[in-house]
């Protein structure tokens, strides 16, 4: 998260984020109790209703629930590896626990349709497609493409220049480290798809077996566009998260 977002971070958000990237990242096992709200208050130096808040965002989200009179757990999912997004900073928590395979190194190509979408004046884009890896196990298939100035400051970067390496980074945590620019907001279609034989190799899963096909825009101060992705997940290991509120009469 960029230092600017942190700062307008509320005190419930920051210690939500915390555990988060703590339970994504198996500091808590499944089943294992949490701090009791006492001892966060006393960490982060708030109050415990702020403790109390962030942990009802994660009970909401599914990653932990509440006992009374004994305590907050980590939710028990067993086998089954699920993400959880609902924010930048959550598809960013990917580098926690998942490997990125890069498919097909990133490379420069035509594209009148990514092009358009990224608000080019060209139709060149740059694209690499990879898949993500949880314990050697792929969950997800995606295509990115990025705009020509984007793609050409990760033209030399080891982790997306050959088919088959690995590393646990983000495309959007190498375009902040390296042009120092924060990725604010993404714009997100989710639509049911069925699985294409080649994806159902790269996933594991049968030729017409349901995916979930996620596009998303990456934008970054006033909205200006610099990557545009295209991902296959496996359902069962995929939620969403959106908070909705009523409108102000």
């Amino acid at each position: 998260m960029a230092a600017k977002e942190r700062e307008r971070e509320a005190a419930y958000q920051t210690v939500a984020r915390e555990l988060r990237e703590a339970l994504l990242g198996q500091r808590y096992a499944d089943g294992s109790r949490l701090p009791t709200e006492a001892e966060l208050s006393v960490q982060y130096a708030v109050s415990r209703q702020t403790v109390r808040r962030a942990f009802q965002e994660l009970v909401a989200e599914g990653m932990v629930h509440r006992v009374p009179g004994r305590g907050t757990f980590a939710t028990e999912h067993g086998s089954r590896y699920l993400r959880q997004f609902g924010s930048v900073e959550d598809l960013m928590s990917l580098s926690l626990d998942t490997d990125m395979e890069v498919l097909s190194p990133l490379r420069r190509r035509v594209d009148i349709e990514a092009a358009g979408r990224l608000q080019l004046d060209s139709d060149a884009v740059y694209e690499v497609v990879f898949r993500r890896l949880h314990g050697g196990a792929p969950f997800c298939v995606t295509t990115v493409r990025l705009r020509p100035d984007v793609g050409q400051a990760l033209g030399d970067a080891e982790e997306l220049s050959a088919a088959g390496a690995k590393s646990s980074f983000t495309i959007i945590g190498l375009i902040e480290a390296r042009l120092r620019i924060p990725v604010l907001e993404a714009d997100q279609s989710i639509t049911a798809t069925a699985a294409d034989a080649p994806t159902a190799e790269l996933l594991g899963c049968r030729p017409g077996d349901p995916l979930l096909r996620i596009d998303r825009l990456y934008c970054t101060t006033g909205s200006d566009p610099l990557e545009q992705s295209t991902s296959y997940f496996l359902p069962e290991q995929y939620t969403y998260r959106v908070r909705l509120r009523r409108g102000v009469r």
